[in-house]
């Protein structure tokens, strides 16, 4: 029987990565799209506030952190962020934001740009709580940094135009992958070393803590 050494699965790996963030980009594109327009046009409106200056609002990323930090939501004010044993003001994704104007607590779940229905905010709140990021070991429900703030805006703006749990896996996989391309990497040669194609394991279960978490398995 034949045996594959380490290079056959790194090999793989790099396969199956190329394979993953083709998938991700061109399952629902049309949602993407149409929450991609919705940022564009919050852009104008975050900048008014002094969110964000116009310089910083060209990079998605930014705007995202912008959105999650500034829009009014239940998990900046009732969630961990707002956990009296912290200083709210001094976590990466406030201490670390200098918005146009005034202090980034002045602008924290301030603004209403989008209202969630509650069945919305529910399904953010559920998924939130279930994507982690490569940098820390906090999910989106706890957006102590921008990667975790940008990723709860993109949960809202999602939610708020109806999209479906599975369009919205899918979406924060692609912004995963696309802010923390060689844990990604990493990921992709885990699952081939496994015998797993991203297909079987999931969206969900990528981004779960098992594999896209600090201290997950595959980061």
């Amino acid at each position: 029987m034949e045996t594959k050494n380490e290079n056959d699965f790194v090999g793989i790996g790099l396969i199956i990565a190329f394979v993953l963030l083709a998938a991700i980009s061109l399952i629902g594109v049309k949602k993407t799209d149409v929450v991609s327009a919705e940022l564009n046009g919050l852009k104008t409106k975050l900048v008014a506030a002094g969110v964000i200056d116009k310089k910083r609002s060209e990079n998605r990323l930014n705007l995202l952190w912008a959105f999650g930090l500034a829009n009014k939501n239940e998990i900046l004010e009732k969630g961990p962020m707002a956990n009296l044993r912290y200083d709210t003001g001094r976590f990466a994704s406030t201490g670390g934001w200098i918005p146009a104007q005034g202090g980034a607590m002045d602008h924290y779940s301030r603004y209403e740009f989008i209202k969630l229905t509650d069945t919305q905010q529910k399904l953010v709140e559920k998924l939130a709580k279930n994507i982690y990021r490569p940098c820390c070991d906090n999910p989106a429900y706890f957006p102590d940094c921008n990667h975790g703030m940008a990723m709860l805006g993109l949960l809202e703006l999602m939610a708020s135009e109806g999209a479906s749990e599975k369009e919205m896996y899918l979406a924060a996989l692609k912004a995963n992958a696309e802010w923390f391309p060689d844990a990604y990497h990493n990921i992709a040669k885990y699952l081939a070393a496994k015998g797993l194609t991203p297909d079987q394991a999931g969206p969900k279960e990528i981004l779960s803590a098992k594999y896209s978490s600090g201290n997950g398995g595959a980061c």
